[in-house]
């Protein structure tokens, strides 16, 4: 049933709704109703379903009547065994340096055609895949025939617990659904008023190879992930997953149900069954062997059983409400440090459920400022609930994954998408939730080394390819078939360096800038050996433009090429980025000498025929004029490096249109502010909350492209997180930017405001330079600004730009600078 049946019965649903909205402020006294996804039906699809997680363990909520399910994740349950397990699918380095050779003779004779196939020789093999973990199914025996009324369902983010309540029989029902992070576990808690308590079997399920025994009040889950996958749209082998049970990281799930007033007991066919409780609750632990990227999982995996046997040991003696309350307060004092407001919605509006605001946002273009900061403050959430293990970083889902065969292995994506998982995390006051990445990183750089001189012949540094996995393999894909657009992309360790850098400049923590150095400076390394001259210039030679195909004067279209100005733009910030930390940290006078060499003589950004910035080396038109990458602008966002491009670059942004992915709408958003566009980043931000249909949904009124789900997930489509975590980013960035340099901070207030904004109020974005900020404005002018030291540092100076003003400031003796007009 899609949504426009519910159009028909708004004034019904504004009665559920409000009646929903007080029981739930009755259960957790922090709602807020704008920070608050509610709904009126129980989800069908995925796409409607509500997520919840602790950063390892991910359940996603379906707040089904007859039967509930929830399905289950963690983070480190992937296929594979280990990098070392596919070295036997490399190429050889000898075939590597030929067909290196080949394709730069090729691009010299400006052959592109034979330049393309040459280079398909580097290729070697593909991601390993992110596997689901099962699913618990609540079956409820007595709601047989039953007849439901007052049905709500909502998810919490201002204290990360998702609600559904209703009546059956006249008798009412509630399921309150948590992950905890202190105890590592996914809690559920049903309760009924219903004097005869609740019957219903508990059932756990796996896609992957399992086995489940049901003893007394406990279910036990074990089984195992593929050893090796190859990823569905490579057809060259028969079967994409093997398995075997000796191999291949292995996984225990445990299900303890306490019962209050009835009884608790296994089924002979390996269920739990709950009869005449009136309330039980549910403890669901899990522990996977995975033990770091160069452990084999089965051979050399952790104790997961000691592991999770632990963990259930613990939490099982432990009241609902007690680790409720240990949860709550882990998530707020990362959640509760930004606060946001952009106006009041009407009660007519934000009354309703939140796909049906969703889909009249677009469709009436109807105001509504409170879905626009429930999308901001939701990508803080997401991220907060599946970027918590260290060393595993959010994938292109975050952490929810039901599918064996997930969109593109559900892998981590290089060329923007795991990059832009992370843009909000410093500035939105996450700086914790950057960690994983910043770990993984690190790992990158070891196999990332050993890339650089087998497939490359760079005998310093360290780089990336277009995809890795939880193994941090950093090899050109494609097994020789790829299409180079993607397959052969080598600058993900430029790119990921950056993200050391930003985490320095927003902490200033020159301990971690110590630790960290080594990695930043081996992607520049990799970098200045890479580069090779060309009529006096520095280029990359090959190089792709990430996704991107161009039709050369010759008719040619193909992606192979030389000297394109995403290289430049990776490069010349990695450079610049890794030349201030090794002036910074000092006695790296020869290296910051070869980059001051370097950088003048690197290619400079051109202008095309049509007034945008030039993509590639010669003048030539793209394939797909609105291609949804934009990796040529980089240096405007995320990087800082603009070098008075900006009106190519807005031009490049005309061409490209509206009309695109869910994740590349999200970086427009942040490129539109950093240009102080502010009318152009509110359009495109309006674009990205454009009402997508759940990807099984068949309807003749379905509806598909980027924009957002009615679970207010990203719609790329399919499902990726990245749009959920660039609009977030791109909020922020129209609010306040800021750079560092020179040891001098700059603050930016309300750079790209839109008129839509014309009052609110945010506290507790950073600001580089190891700032946080807090901004109050009426009629677009700013009237109150605070500027605080994280450190509570006094005599701390920026340089400030409000309204208009540039003025410097200087934190107070409790470092804090108060401005107010």
């Amino acid at each position: 049933m899609q949504i426009f049946y519910y159009l028909c019965k708004l004034d019904m649903k504004k009665k559920i709704l409000f009646g929903f909205i007080s029981l739930a402020t009755a259960v957790t006294c922090t709602a807020q109703r704008n920070l608050t996804l509610h709904y009126d039906r129980p989800a069908q699809y995925f796409e409607e379903a509500l997520v919840i997680g602790n950063g390892t363990q991910g359940g996603i909520v379906y707040g089904g009547t007859r039967q509930d399910r929830i399905s289950l994740n963690d983070i480190t349950l992937w296929t594979g065994e280990g990098r070392e397990s596919k070295k036997h699918l490399h190429p050889t380095a000898e075939q590597c340096a030929a067909a290196l050779a080949k394709t730069r003779e090729m691009l010299a004779k400006e052959n592109y055609a034979e330049a393309e196939h040459a280079y398909r020789a580097v290729e070697g093999p593909h991601s390993e895949t992110y596997m689901p973990l099962g699913t618990l199914t609540i079956t409820y025996l007595d709601e047989v025939n039953s007849k439901y009324a007052d049905y709500g369902r909502l998810l919490d983010i201002s204290d990360a617990m998702s609600t559904t309540s209703y009546t059956v029989n006249g008798f009412k029902r509630t399921t309150q659904y948590i992950a905890s992070a202190p105890d590592s576990v996914v809690a559920v808690r049903i309760v009924t008023d219903n004097p005869q308590g609740m019957t219903a079997l508990l059932r756990l399920d796996s896609k992957l190879p399992h086995t489940v025994r049901a003893d007394g009040n406990v279910l036990t889950m074990q089984g195992y992930a593929a050893y090796h996958d190859e990823p569905d749209y490579y057809s060259g082998v028969d079967v994409h997953a093997l398995y075997d049970p000796d191999r291949g990281t292995r996984f225990m799930t445990l299900l303890t149900a306490k019962g209050e007033g009835g009884k608790v007991t296994a089924t002979e066919t390996g269920e739990i069954k709950v009869e005449g409780c009136k309330a039980v609750t549910l403890y669901i632990t899990n522990a996977t062997s995975f033990n770091g990227a160069t452990n084999n999982p089965a051979t050399n995996g952790t104790d997961y059983k000691a592991v999770v046997r632990a963990r259930n040991g613990r939490v099982s003696s432990m009241a609902f409400d007690d680790i409720r309350e240990r949860q709550k307060q882990d998530y707020q004092r990362f959640f509760g440090r930004v606060s946001l407001s952009l106006g009041e919605t009407p009660d007519s509006i934000s009354s309703l459920p939140t796909d049906v605001q969703l889909l009249r946002y677009g469709d009436r273009k109807e105001r509504n400022p409170e879905l626009e900061a429930l999308y901001f403050q939701y990508g803080r959430y997401l991220l907060i609930s599946c970027s918590r293990t260290r060393g595993v970083p959010a994938n292109l889902q975050g952490l929810w994954n039901e599918s064996v065969t997930p969109p593109w292995s559900c892998n981590y994506t290089t060329n923007i998408n795991l990059e832009e998982n992370y843009w909000p995390a410093e500035v939105t006051n996450l700086s914790e939730m950057h960690e994983p990445l910043l770990d993984f990183i690190g790992r990158l750089a070891v196999s990332g080394r050993e890339t650089a001189q087998h497939y490359y012949g760079v005998d310093r540094g360290w780089c990336v390819g277009h995809n890795t996995d939880i193994w941090a393999m950093t090899n050109p894909v494609g097994r020789g078939v790829g299409d180079t657009s993607w397959a052969t992309w080598n600058m993900g360790g430029t790119w990921l360096s950056t993200h050391l850098w930003e985490h320095y400049l927003f902490t200033l923590d020159k301990d971690y800038l110590r630790r960290c150095y080594p990695v930043m400076k081996g992607a520049a390394e990799f970098c200045l050996g890479w580069l090779v001259e060309k009529d006096g210039e520095l280029i990359t030679m090959p190089c792709t433009s990430p996704e991107n195909r161009y039709k050369s004067d010759g008719g040619f279209a193909g992606s192979t090429f030389y000297g394109g100005a995403a290289d430049m733009a990776f490069i010349r910030e990695c450079l610049l980025n890794a030349r201030e930390a090794a002036r910074l940290l000092g006695g790296e006078e020869g290296f910051i000498a070869e980059i001051d060499r370097t950088l003048p003589r690197l290619r400079a950004y051109k202008k095309s025929k049509n007034g945008a910035l030039l993509e590639w080396y010669h003048d030539w038109d793209d394939e797909d004029p609105q291609h949804r990458h934009q990796s040529h602008l980089f240096h405007i966002f995320p990087g800082h490096t603009p070098m008075n491009t900006e009106s190519l670059a807005k031009r490049t942004l005309e061409i490209k249109g509206d009309n695109t992915t869910g994740w590349s709408t999200g970086w427009r958003v942040n490129l539109y502010a950093r240009l102080k566009d502010a009318d152009g980043a509110y359009h495109i931000y309006r674009r990205l909350l454009n009402y997508v249909s759940p990807m099984n949904y068949k309807g003749a009124d379905a509806r598909r492209g980027g924009g957002t789900y009615p679970n207010l997930l990203d719609a790329h489509s399919p499902f990726q997180i990245d749009g959920n975590f660039g609009g977030a980013a791109g909020v922020a960035e129209m609010l306040m930017q800021s750079e560092y340099a020179g040891g001098e901070t700059q603050i930016t207030i309300l750079p790209a405001l839109p008129k839509e904004w014309s009052d609110g109020e945010i506290k507790g974005l950073c600001a580089r330079g190891g700032f946080t900020v807090d901004v109050k404005w009426h009629n677009g002018k700013a009237t109150k600004v605070v500027i605080k030291d994280r450190n509570g540092k006094g005599g701390r100076k920026a340089v400030v730009k409000i309204n208009g003003k540039t003025k410097i400031i200087k934190t107070d003796k409790n470092g804090i600078y108060s401005i107010s007009s």
